[in-house]
């Protein structure tokens, strides 16, 4: 790889309307009937793209915009703005910018939440905090093509305990027709459906073990014709070869006799159990470039039968084995990819789900995916939206100078940024005006805490 690098500073001024002309495509979709909300639009995605963390209303209002806190929270938490069809649009866009045949690739995240307020915070696995915790989850589809990614999809998880309880699911402005449970792999499959209807033209379905160990779900995308590469557990089973099926027969004259079929002469295998056998045929391969260099693995791939409610499906899967150079660990998938499909192509795609990743974490860090101050579905559904659409930017921006900086990161296009929107100058009499409002919040968040305090220890007395 050749080193090239043209960028000038007319280059980058050239981009300093970039971000209002870009924003100015998607105006109609902040139009209510009765307000145009374009303007706070506008400035709530510099405050997620210019601060570089505590990217609260708040802050935004104090270090970005001339926008007060107050306004900036109607936008998200209460303006009836359509976030569903920017969505779509988003998507479309992400296509249009990274070009078709990519992949779709399902993940999800968690964010810590204090109290229980929060529309669908409740102890559930935070993979942030990897634990159980207090926590919101959403789960995340992404588009990703020749090595860039944007998310183009989200859906808020909802807990049992809070879909038992539709007066709380009201109370945070869930609609009825969301007040029904859905596990997160019921999600994703309704995120891919929503792709397929907005046209996203992706080749495959890339996941995780989360949603490749529910085989009801391999089995429906095969049922549409659609290609997946899931990720599995280690102790998943399958069988090498197809085994008899049927009803078994009656042992002795006693009992009912069966009729449920089963498997009636062999025994399924746990994939991990294939590494101690010579049934491998191992390749070291390159499957993408890295800021340190390259990353190569061993891949090995093999045809097998895959298990549906205790039955094998009559339809062999690849079975595809990557194992880390450096650690030995070995990661499972099963994929539906057409049986002549070259090692090196299922090894790319195996290890698609690298950029779902990069780009939620990159949506966190670059414009503040995790950190918002709203606590019901609105604007849950308005802030990741908006943050989608600050990321398709940073994207859009990246391209408009790639070719004078083939290297520039996503980071560098928010830097960039940076110097072309410089945040608010504060005056002496600004900074007066802050802590005089951080000082009454903290004044009335203490007479909160005292007032609990005082009515506690009545309590206690009392008994």
């Amino acid at each position: 790889m050749s080193f090239s690098y043209e960028l000038t500073v007319e280059d980058i001024q050239a981009q300093a309307e970039a971000l209002v002309e870009f924003h100015s495509q998607y105006t109609p979709f902040f139009q209510t009937k009765t307000r145009d909300n374009g303007n706070q639009a506008l400035e709530y995605m510099k405050g997620q793209l210019l601060l570089k963390s505590k990217r609260n209303m708040s802050q935004m209002a104090t270090e970005v915009t001339d926008i007060n806190e107050q306004a900036l929270s109607h936008f998200t938490s209460t303006s009836p703005w359509d976030d569903t069809s920017l969505t779509v649009q988003i998507g479309q866009d992400a296509v249009a910018l990274l070009g078709s045949g990519g992949a779709l690739i399902l993940d999800e995240s968690g964010c810590p939440k204090q109290g229980d307020k929060s529309v669908g915070v409740a102890r559930q696995y935070c993979g942030r905090l990897g634990k159980v915790d207090n926590c919101q989850v959403g789960v995340f589809v992404a588009y990703a093509k020749a090595g860039q990614t944007s998310l183009i999809d989200k859906r808020l998880y909802l807990p049992q305990e809070w879909t038992d309880d539709p007066d709380r699911c009201r109370q945070a402005g869930v609609p009825e027709a969301e007040i029904v449970f859905r596990k997160k792999s019921e999600l994703g499959l309704e995120l891919i459906w929503q792709a397929r209807k907005n046209q996203i033209p992706f080749e495959f379905v890339d996941m995780d073990a989360h949603y490749g160990q529910q085989a009801w779900l391999l089995s429906h995308l095969e049922r549409e014709n659609l290609e997946y590469m899931a990720e599995i557990p280690s102790d998943t089973r399958v069988y090498r070869e197809y085994p008899a099926v049927g009803i078994p027969e009656r042992k002795g004259t006693r009992g009912r006799r069966p009729s449920k079929t089963r498997v009636l002469n062999d025994q399924p295998l746990e994939v991990r159990a294939l590494l101690e056998t010579e049934q491998l045929s191992w390749s070291v391969l390159k499957v993408r470039d890295t800021a340190r260099g390259e990353l190569w693995i061993r891949f090995a791939a093999l045809r097998v039968y895959r298990l549906d409610d205790e039955l094998p499906v009559a339809q062999p899967v690849w079975l595809c084995l990557r194992q880390e150079l450096d650690s030995g660990e070995c990661k499972f998938a099963f994929s539906n990819a057409p049986v002549n499909s070259p090692i090196k192509i299922l090894a790319d795609k195996m290890c698609t789900r690298y950029w779902v990743e990069r780009a939620i974490e990159d949506a966190k860090g670059l414009a503040g995916l995790d950190e918002y101050q709203v606590i019901g579905w609105r604007g849950w559904h308005h802030h990741m939206t908006m943050t989608m659409l600050a990321m398709l930017f940073l994207l859009t921006l990246r391209k408009n100078l790639v070719l004078q900086a083939p290297m520039l990161t996503l980071q560098d296009a928010k830097q960039i940024l940076e110097i072309l929107l410089p945040k608010k100058s504060l005056t002496l009499e600004d900074v007066v005006k802050i802590i005089d409002k951080k000082h009454w919040n903290r004044y009335c968040s203490r007479n909160s805490r005292l007032k609990k305090q005082r009515k506690q220890l009545q309590m206690h007395h009392f008994h």
